[in-house]
């Protein structure tokens, strides 16, 4: 008898499991988050973001490793898994196709009450290949001491969003959308969304982005399975 997996393996599901207790957030450990942190970069703790040798500047570099640069500031404590350098796949749906594309996020700090947040997309074909680049994106990630999320995001395509929300647990969080706003030649269809970031049970990030139909409905719209590489 073949005995079944009842942990979230996917974005999805990861989602979905997130989903099954939406309205009780749970008080975060310190001790617990800094011992997931360790466990989940064994093999990446020696790498960071490269630095630019451009010169120095009078206030500290953005590190994705807590282990190097300024200390994490105490109000973060709530988003410290997210901190390092993620790649992978995703999945993705324009105009009703869906595609395959590739991605890398960084979730970054100066020792300031915010993470910076950068995303480069680029489109793959069915094996695997690139085929040229998509979307980025970049903003700032803060929480409240009542775990209230505060996201702002600027996208390439012609777009700003904020968006709010609060941690699940120690490993998932949930945030929607809250303003929107699209310049001329931006997108004519960005419905206001929702996204969820998890930590997989394998330690991989799974995140997924809904996005509103005009009925309301909301619809798949991003997704991707990214394993650390950084931090």
């Amino acid at each position: 008898m073949t005995e079944q997996n009842s942990t979230p393996d996917t974005p999805a599901d990861a989602a979905a499991a997130a989903g099954e207790q939406p309205n009780v957030p749970q008080a975060l450990n310190g001790n617990d988050a800094i011992n997931l942190a360790a466990e989940q970069s064994k093999n990446t703790a020696h790498r960071n973001i490269p630095g630019l040798d451009l010169g120095e500047l009078p206030v500290p570099d953005d590190t994705a490793n807590l282990r190097q640069g300024p200390s994490l500031h105490d109000a973060l404590l709530a988003l410290l898994p997210l901190v390092g350098v993620w790649r992978g796949e995703g999945q993705g749906v324009e105009d009703g196709k869906q595609y395959n594309f590739g991605q890398q996020i960084i979730f970054a700090h100066d020792g300031e009450d915010y993470l910076t947040y950068e995303s480069r997309i680029w489109r793959i074909d069915d094996q695997g290949n690139p085929t040229g680049p998509d979307q980025r994106e970049t903003g700032f990630w803060r929480i409240s001491a009542k775990d209230e999320i505060e996201v702002t995001f600027a996208l390439s395509t012609g777009a700003v969003e904020v968006m709010y929300g609060e941690p699940y647990n120690e490993r998932a969080w949930e945030i929607k959308s809250a303003s929107t706003m699209v310049t001329e030649q931006g997108p004519k269809n960005l419905g206001p969304g929702k996204r969820l970031y998890g930590l997989m049970p394998n330690n991989d990030l799974g995140w997924v982005d809904e996005r509103a139909k005009q009925d309301g409905e909301m619809v798949p719209h991003l997704s991707a399975q990214l394993k650390r590489v950084a931090g």
